[in-house]
């Protein structure tokens, strides 16, 4: 009787485990930003679950190097934060709760979701 007790809890316990979700790895959405290419045209850039925790450099295919992309749009479940300097570095940063959007004015060149 004893054995049986023991292996229900044991298999209780184990599918406890297995039903708890682990940590998230991205967040689900997409995140917006406008930018400039070389040739003087706007181009809307994007990127679909991105990671969550980790810095991301924003991606600005066909413009000047340097330029900083503009009018960030976080259509994500998570809260990103926007820097001005690349690798998430710097003292100008600016927080978009899920949803939020900021104006053409918010320059950004690096994000992190949490």
């Amino acid at each position: 009787m004893r054995f049986r007790s023991a292996l229900a809890a044991s298999a209780g316990a184990l599918a406890l485990l297995l039903a708890t979700p682990g940590p998230a790895s991205a967040a689900a959405g997409q995140f917006r930003y406008t930018y400039t290419t070389s040739d003087g045209y706007e181009a809307v850039g994007f990127m679909n679950y991105p990671d969550s925790g980790s810095c991301i450099n924003i991606q600005k295919p066909g413009s000047e190097p340097g330029l900083a992309a503009y009018a960030p749009q976080n259509r994500t479940d998570a809260t990103a934060t926007v820097f001005l300097e690349g690798d998430c570095e710097g003292d100008a940063f600016y927080t978009l709760r899920p949803g939020a959007g900021a104006s053409d004015r918010l320059l950004v060149r690096s994000v992190v979701f949490s």
